[in-house]
């Protein structure tokens, strides 16, 4: 195998590295925090909050006695509590523990009780789960809801829709009467796969009846990161006029064109601001997340449709807004696990498991595709962290919660013994499932 189609320009190289850099500091900030924060309301001091690992660039020592700092590889942080042998808090300092009063010892992560050791270790995952939960809030408010009746408010940079204006009600397409905008999406199913269509809208208080283009044509709304069709290099707003020289007039008929050639190589014609450009790609076969659980396995190119016009939209009310940003949450969860028992059982492939080379690359994409897209990627991985960190794994967050489990029921914590082999299992299989994303990263389609 050739490794070097790998290697990225130095350019996209160094901007795919910021960018991923930039979003794991953002995660691992919000995740160390969560631990600090919890701990100190929870009584239990820190001794150092540090982003990055290695030898320290920059630190200063707050009124609290925690030590702040900047450390030169920016691939994690860590909070080391008083009292803790190492930053994973995966031990007690037994000198450090040595003589202190019962006061003090409260204000050490292993003689603090134990529901703030428990809370203090959970806080790091929920907090990730906040701070997604806060970006897909925020961002429902970004993008609006699309108003009752269906009106127009911009239309796409594409020849064929001249007779549409902004500030039109659409009344009626081919005929059928636009229904309320929760089934739009099922009432453009039943439109027929041509273009142009019938169009009656309600304009400046008169009906007026023209053709114009398909209202849902294959039209690139976004490009997924490392798809076939990143990787050809389709862009956001064009239009894909024909495949293998036939013509599409609707996203369904190129979804149907893909999904029918079982992964057989494709000739593209799509219009970019007025000139016809010519791409070659081959589709992907990716396991995709069913809405009533499952997957499906499909031939995709990596590209999803939209309107050729933006409907007019008002500010989503407090309790959408929340409902928006605790479902996407939910969503990524249940989707993660139901992905990861499917490759367990070898239901779908091993694949879809990605390490550090491809987190990147995807980071360095969607950075690429706009801030808000950027921001979404980051949302999106800081719940995969945060569940990541929640797995009964010894070493992560997970694991800790199980010890503090067992401590709860025992009613002493796991021997030391037991804790150091558990710790080293632990260490493996994390291990383990690195290089096995490493290795997906680089042999993977």
């Amino acid at each position: 195998m050739d490794l070097t189609g790998l290697i990225p320009s130095f350019g996209n190289l160094a901007f795919t590295l910021i960018a991923f850099i930039i979003a794991l500091t953002i995660i691992v900030a919000i995740h160390e925090y969560g631990h600090y924060i919890i701990g100190r309301v929870t009584g239990i001091k820190a001794d150092v909050f540090s982003i990055g690992i290695g030898p320290v660039l920059a630190k200063r020592t707050d009124k609290h006695g925690t030590q702040w700092q900047i450390a030169a590889f920016p691939v994690g942080g860590y909070v080391k509590f008083r009292g803790d042998a190492n930053a994973a808090s995966a031990g007690v300092d037994e000198g450090a523990m040595e003589g202190l009063s019962d006061e003090e010892r409260r204000h050490t992560m292993h003689g603090a009780p134990l529901w703030a050791r428990a809370l203090t270790v959970a806080a790091g995952p929920v907090f990730n789960f906040v701070l997604s939960a806060l970006i897909f809030f925020s961002m429902a408010f970004y993008s609006g809801v699309a108003t009752d009746p269906l009106t127009v408010d911009k239309l796409a940079p594409v020849s064929g829709l001249e007779s549409l204006e902004p500030g039109d009600q659409i009344l009626s397409i081919a005929g059928e009467e636009t229904p309320p905008l929760d089934d739009f999406s099922d009432f453009v199913a039943t439109l027929p796969n041509e273009s142009p269509v019938d169009y009656t809208v309600l304009r400046n208080g008169q009906e007026v009846s023209f053709q114009a283009m398909h209202p849902y044509p294959p039209y690139v709304s976004s490009v997924t990161p490392q798809s076939a069709a990143a990787d050809a290099g389709l862009r956001e707003g064009d239009l894909i006029q024909t495949v293998n020289g036939e013509p599409v007039a609707t996203f369904e008929t190129l979804r149907q064109i893909v999904g029918e050639g079982d992964g057989e190589t494709l000739d593209l014609t799509i219009l970019r601001e007025g000139e016809g450009v010519d791409v070659t790609l081959t589709p992907r076969r990716v396991d995709l997340p069913l809405p009533e659980g499952g997957f499906e396995t499909r031939w995709l190119i990596g590209v999803s449709g939209g309107l050729v016009f933006e409907p007019e939209t008002r500010a989503p009310t407090f309790g959408e807004a929340v409902s928006t940003g605790v479902g996407q949450v939910g969503y990524i969860i249940t989707s993660s696990l139901s992905g990861l028992w499917h490759m367990i059982t070898g239901a779908i492939s091993s694949c879809n498991l990605r390490g550090p080379i491809g987190i990147a690359e995807t980071s360095g994409a969607a950075a690429s595709q706009g801030v808000d897209s950027f921001i979404w990627f980051i949302a999106v991985l800081s719940t995969a962290v945060g569940l990541l960190n929640l797995f009964p794994i010894p070493v992560l967050d997970g694991g800790h919660l199980v010890f503090h489990a067992y401590e709860a029921v025992a009613g002493k914590p796991p021997s030391d013994r037991a804790m150091r082999v558990l710790l080293t299992v632990g260490l493996a299989l994390i291990l383990s499932i690195m290089v096995l994303g490493v290795t997906n990263d680089l042999f993977c389609p």
